[in-house]
C-alpha cells in the first residue's frame, strides 16, 4: 500500500474536535505537537511575531489520505488568517519499530 503523510498546522482550539474526528474516521494514529510560527497572519504584537499553533502529523494509506485531509479542513476552517495549513507528502516506506516490519496497511503491526 502506497502511503501519505498529514501535516496539518491548525488553532489550538480546534485540536479536540479535529481529534474527535480522526476516531471516528478510525485513523489508526497521529501525532500532536505544539508548535510557534507565522505566515499569512502574524502576531505583530509579540517580539518575535509567532503565533501558537499545534502540529497533527498522520501515516495513512493514499486512498485515505484526501478525506482525512479534507475533515481537518472543515473543522478547522474560520475563514480568518490564520486557520493553518495542511499538506499531504507521499511517503516511499513506513516501518513498526517493535516489529521491525515494514507497514502494508493502514495499521501497524
Amino acid at each position: 500500500m502506497e502511503f501519505r503523510k498529514i501535516t496539518a498546522i491548525i488553532n489550538p482550539y480546534c485540536l479536540e474536535t479535529v481529534e474527535e474526528a480522526l476516531l471516528e474516521m478510525e485513523v489508526p494514529g497521529a501525532t500532536v505537537s505544539k508548535v510557534k510560527g507565522y505566515g499569512e497572519y502574524a502576531n505583530f504584537f509579540a517580539p518575535d511575531w509567532l503565533v501558537n499553533h499545534v502540529k497533527v502529523e498522520i501515516f495513512i494509506g493514499k486512498d485515505r489520505a484526501e478525506k482525512v485531509a479534507e475533515t481537518i479542513m472543515e473543522i478547522a476552517h474560520t475563514g480568518a488568517e490564520g486557520d493553518g495549513i495542511v499538506a499531504i507528502a507521499p511517503v516511499e516506506t513506513v516501518y513498526h519499530i517493535r516489529t521491525q516490519q515494514k507497514c502494508k496497511g493502514d495499521v501497524c503491526y
